[in-house]
């Protein structure tokens, strides 16, 4: 059975460090907020300018002008702290953020990234991706394994415009996780129920069996 959303984030979320200062991307990586271990000292950090992000809100706590990058409110912690734009990039740029967890549209075997544009489709821009994969002193990106029309996110080169080269270090699908090494992906992990032979028959780039008990 393959990884639900959430459950993609949970795994995601094993990847952190006590005292690690950590930035989330959108869609699934956000949902990392609510898995970080209560026992770690993690601080989550945005592009908008905020340092110490806390989980999603409830109903009951939502405040509609505090929000991350991707406009989704969120709820503060005690250390919460604000500033600009720009000393958010500093950060990333100086290689201040340790981790950085990332959506995908492709990924290459050789660890280059595609996440923010499909050639004929209107976007706004890159955002801060370009900076986070170039400054941030490790990259994990979480994403289906497939796209809508069943066709492979996990290939040999990228077909669309990339974001950063040779900068994911671990992928995590809704079937298991992958490791980026030097000639190949390593499959590390499988989702429950989930076969080698189904990761490897959705799977384009070169691949290694080397499943950790």
């Amino acid at each position: 059975m393959a990884w639900t959303r959430e459950q993609m984030a949970e795994r995601a979320a094993k990847e952190l460090e006590d005292g690690f200062y950590v930035n989330l991307g959108i869609g699934i990586p956000t949902l990392v907020s609510n898995y970080v271990p209560s026992d770690y000292d993690i601080t989550l950090q945005s592009e908008n300018g905020m340092m110490g992000m806390g989980p999603f809100p409830t109903e009951e706590n939502i405040d509609a002008d505090l929000i991350n990058a991707g406009k989704q409110t969120i709820t503060e912690l005690a250390r919460s702290s604000y500033f600009s734009s720009s000393a958010s990039f500093a950060m990333i740029r100086g290689g201040h953020i340790d981790l950085s967890v990332l959506g995908a549209m492709e990924v290459a075997q050789n660890g280059d990234l595609a996440n923010w544009m499909i050639p004929g489709k209107l976007v706004k821009g890159m955002g801060g991706a370009m900076d986070l994969v170039s400054g941030v002193k490790r990259i994990v990106v979480v994403m289906d394994h497939t796209n809508k029309k069943g066709e492979t996110k996990v290939l040999k080169e990228c077909t669309l415009p990339l974001t950063g080269k040779g900068v994911v270090d671990l992928i995590i699908t809704d079937l298991g996780v992958m490791e980026v090494r030097e000639d190949a992906l390593a499959l590390i992990e499988l989702a429950p129920e989930v076969s080698v032979e189904e990761v490897q028959a959705k799977t384009e780039a070169d691949l290694v069996i080397d499943l950790q008990d």
